[in-house]
């Protein structure tokens, strides 16, 4: 493809399979892509950007999966899939409005948060259990004012850099009280569809994406996400959380490293 070596393809095409792979299996694939695309050369903004954009189709599928468990939210999900639209906004023109060199000084935190949230995923659903508050059957799938605020936030990040997000909407809804986790992957992967969704739309017309690097990277990553869920039965999804955790330490270090 014009302008790009094939090592460049080969990186990213590589990254978005693991990427679309691992998004499939236990969620975290964006420590795989998203620095792919910083290795190559793509500009901070433009690599997120780009990246939201390649792994936008596997978020969708993953909604679409879970269309019967959305079914049960009838009456929370206008206003929950309104904000998630609202901050998906914010957070896009949030980053668009952040220049190349602040951007990069922002990475290693991302990368550390996002990093610590999967890496405690399994503790934070915990200690937030202990202080949920006790929710009437007839109300149990109700998203009140709190819940709404929440995932505002979560959204504009997730708009923002979608690493970790998963992660963040998991915490608010076992707040919440929500326990069925095929509910709340339910809900968490129609509003990251959502936000995604969003995000892409306002990247694109701002024009803040590299096509050619997206439109390799979209293939893979779909094809990533097909391989995951066949690889997901075989597999135990613990060897796969190890390995994210590890990526995310080792680039958080290296970014780091790279402002210090």
């Amino acid at each position: 493809m014009a302008g790009m070596e094939f090592i460049d393809i080969l990186i990213i095409a590589t990254a978005a399979l693991a990427a679309g792979a691992v998004n499939s299996i236990a969620g975290g694939g964006t420590f795989f892509s998203f620095p792919a695309l910083l290795a190559i050369g793509v500009p901070p903004v433009v690599a997120n950007a780009s990246n939201s954009v390649s792994l936008w189709p596997g978020s969708l599928a993953g909604a679409w999966a879970f269309r019967r468990e959305l079914a049960r939210f009838s009456r929370s999900l206008p206003m929950l899939s309104l904000v998630a639209f609202v901050g998906g906004i914010g957070g896009g023109l949030l980053l668009l409005a952040t220049s190349n060199a602040a951007f990069s000084r922002l990475i290693p935190w991302l990368l550390l948060v996002a990093t610590v949230l999967f890496a405690f995923s399994s503790q934070i659903s915990a200690v937030v259990k202990k202080f949920r508050p006790r929710r009437a059957d007839a109300d149990a799938r109700h998203i009140g004012p709190a819940g709404l605020a929440f995932q505002l936030v979560v959204s504009i990040y997730g708009g923002f850099f979608g690493a970790g997000m998963g992660i963040l909407m998991i915490a608010a809804l076992a707040i919440q009280g929500f326990e069925d986790m095929h509910e709340i992957n339910a809900l968490k992967n129609w509003l990251s569809a959502v936000i995604y969704s969003v995000a892409v739309a306002t990247f694109a017309i701002a024009g803040a994406v590299s096509w050619p690097h997206t439109l390799i990277m979209l293939v893979t990553a779909t094809l990533g996400g097909y391989l995951g869920a066949s690889v997901a039965r075989r597999l135990p999804a613990v060897w796969i959380r190890r390995f994210v955790i590890i990526t995310g330490a080792v680039l958080t270090a290296h970014y780091f490293g790279k402002t210090g």
